[in-house]
């Protein structure tokens, strides 16, 4: 009988907003599970991610509507042997609430961060959505290596602009 083989990268996104760039999808392609963390801004930026692997996704400030509130605040999953904790904003998550938590995964700022405190690993992948700040247009990836895990984050590098009737840049989802 064949095991299944344990999962090796984690793909994370935030901050779509509601548009789901081909350039993020390419970059998330060949992860064994996505994460969102927060502002999807539409429930088809989900199911689209769903195509390429299992998402576990938690809710921004900015998703609304029904779709939303099923979306939970936080989530908690182990990704091989690491215990992952997802929020939108990293302010709520605190410390002491995280026993055992290796990773804590956030969005909100728009702005990509790869940092360790205290042994935990917290990583924001930045926004992927619409730019904002002047800000990269960013997702991040987790690769499980042999001394561990090895985060990254992967600036897009998005399409010029076409001139189109519609307003509505690369894929965007539509409510």
């Amino acid at each position: 009988m064949r095991m299944p083989r344990a999962p090796r990268r984690l793909g994370l996104i935030s901050d779509t907003h509601g548009l789901l760039r081909p350039e993020a999808l390419a970059a998330l392609a060949g992860s064994d599970l996505i994460v969102h963390a927060g502002d999807v801004g539409d429930p088809a930026v989900l199911d689209a991610l769903r195509a390429l692997a299992p998402v576990i996704a938690v809710r921004g400030n900015n998703d609304v509507g029904a779709w939303a509130r099923r979306l939970p605040e936080r989530q908690t999953f182990r990704f091989g042997s690491h215990v992952v904790r997802v929020v939108h904003d990293v302010a709520a998550f605190r410390a002491g609430a995280g026993e055992g938590v290796s990773v804590v995964m956030s969005g909100h700022s728009h702005r990509a961060v790869i940092e360790r405190r205290a042994g935990v690993l917290f990583v924001n992948p930045g926004s992927a959505g619409p730019r904002r700040f002047r800000l990269p247009v960013t997702i991040a990836r987790i690769d499980v290596v042999a001394s561990g895990l090895r985060p990254r984050i992967v600036t897009l590098t998005p399409a010029p602009a076409r001139v189109s009737s519609s307003p509505r840049p690369a894929w965007t989802a539509r409510s």
